[in-house]
């Protein structure tokens, strides 16, 4: 037992070392950087004024939370319809669309960056206000989602469903007001991790927004870098304030992701 928390003990400091690192750091002056002391000497909030104040900071902030948003309800809704329908649902070539979205798993991200940003260009996603489309249209719907909510849909009597259809409700009726509260856990994690992932996200913001004002803030942080200098406790102030909704959502929402997290090792 005692070897245990120990163990735990080191994990949870080479967990939390590196966020009270990132912290320190956006309250020391730039010149404190250079000697690599853990806690500043002259404590300041200037770098969060400046960062607030000379960048675009606000804006790529909601454009972050636009985003992450946007792609959370999407996949909400179309994840657990489609689930729900490969789940309680017999029609031809079901099995068939099934092994072909769990085939799209195998598919590395990085291949499709190309047909993505190909398409993007071909239908006018790149330019504009449509570069909010272009960022979202990739995460609007998940193969990963999909199966864990078909999953969870098997723990649904079908007893329960065919009840609500001799009420003479329909079938989207049957879906949201009797099917979607049983697996509220399942769609709860699936929601905040598609967040996290979502406000996280850099590869393909950054490809696909051409502006500044489309940055989202992974993006929008990265151009505190230039070619001979590095703008450390600029970046660090700006990761710290990113963190900020990350927090709130694992406050809120701690139960849940610890249920979901559970509940998926169960069930995949």
């Amino acid at each position: 037992m005692l070897m245990a928390y120990v163990l735990l003990s080191l994990g949870a400091a080479v967990m939390i070392v590196p966020f009270l690192w990132m912290l320190l750091t956006s309250l020391k002056p730039a010149t404190e950087l250079v000697q690599f002391s853990f806690l500043p000497k002259q404590p300041t909030l200037e770098n969060y004024r400046l960062v607030l104040t000379t960048s675009s900071f606000g804006r790529w902030y909601f454009n972050s939370l636009l985003i992450a948003t946007i792609s959370t309800l999407s996949v909400a809704f179309f994840d657990s319809l489609v689930g729900y329908t490969l789940n309680k649902f017999e029609f031809p070539g079901k099995n068939i669309i099934f092994l072909g979205i769990l085939a799209t798993l195998m598919v590395p991200t990085e291949m499709l960056i190309i047909p993505w940003y190909t398409m993007s260009v071909q239908w006018g996603w790149h330019q504009g206000a449509m570069q909010y489309w272009g960022i979202v249209f990739p995460g609007v719907i998940t193969a990963v989602g999909i199966f864990l909510m078909r999953q969870f849909f098997d723990g649904v009597p079908n007893e329960l469903l065919d009840a609500a259809r001799m009420d003479g409700l329909h079938e989207f009726g049957i879906w949201w007001r009797v099917a979607m509260p049983l697996v509220k856990p399942a769609l709860a994690a699936l929601c905040i991790f598609n967040f996290i992932g979502n406000w996280n996200a850099y590869l393909w913001p950054l490809i696909i927004a051409s502006a500044r004002a489309y940055y989202t803030l992974p993006v929008g942080l990265s151009f505190f870098r230039g070619e001979s200098t590095t703008q450390w406790e600029k970046i660090m102030t700006g990761a710290s304030l990113a963190t900020v909704p990350l927090l709130i959502v694992f406050i809120i929402f701690q139960r849940q992701i610890i249920k979901g997290i559970a509940l998926t090792g169960l069930k995949g």
